[in-house]
């Protein structure tokens, strides 16, 4: 595990919370890049880090597929905005990134994928997991729509949803992991469609 930027800040006005595992080598050499030339142009480290932030977020092919997914289900309609991508962009107070792992992990020179080994079984991995997003739950000014990416991370929240820490109504279960790596990725995204898109509908709504 080594240290990256990009997760220190946390957004507590976000409507909108996306999790991942773990950053992986591509955003964590972004995040450290990016906040060495903030830090080098003057910037103070909290502002180092919401560039960093910025910048690395699910950056490289991953992002596409994300927002290609959540364009599919009308996230933008639902929220008022012009378009999904823009939760990146000019409309990224909506938007908080982290991940379940808050510093980049990575086993045997791979990036980790919350299987081998798996996190659940990891008692080390696991609290660091359940600290970390408890932690950040914990600082938001009304509860945000999070998107789990893929079953490791859907399954921390199934846990924290068993336990009555976090309402299980705002979480859109059965989001797939928008790795390329993962082959099942379409076929998991259309058996939960219908019922993603209702949630979300139902959050924003409820939202006003």
């Amino acid at each position: 595990m080594y240290y990256a930027p990009h997760n220190e800040i946390v957004n507590p006005r976000a409507r909108v919370m996306i999790v991942g595992i773990t950053p992986g080598w591509r955003q964590m050499e972004v995040a450290i890049r990016t906040a060495r030339r903030a830090i080098a142009e003057g910037d103070s480290p909290e502002a180092a880090c919401g560039k960093a932030k910025q910048a690395a977020r699910f950056a490289g092919p991953i992002r596409d597929n994300l927002l290609g997914m959540l364009d599919e289900l009308k996230l933008s309609a639902h929220a008022g905005l012009p378009d999904v991508r823009s939760l990146f962009e000019e409309d990224d107070s909506l938007l908080h990134t982290t991940s379940l792992l808050r510093y980049p992990a990575f086993v045997d020179g791979r990036n980790y994928d919350g299987h081998r080994p798996g996190l659940s079984g990891r008692e080390t991995l696991r609290r660091m997991a359940e600290e970390a997003m408890s932690s950040e739950l914990g600082l938001f000014d009304g509860p945000p729509l999070i998107v789990p990416l893929g079953r490791t991370v859907e399954g921390l929240f199934r846990r924290l949803a068993d336990e009555r820490r976090i309402d299980e109504r705002r979480v859109l279960w059965g989001f797939p992991h928008p790795s390329g790596a993962n082959g099942h990725r379409r076929k998991q995204f259309e058996r939960g469609r219908e019922e993603m898109e209702r949630r979300i509908a139902a959050f924003f709504e409820s939202r006003g």
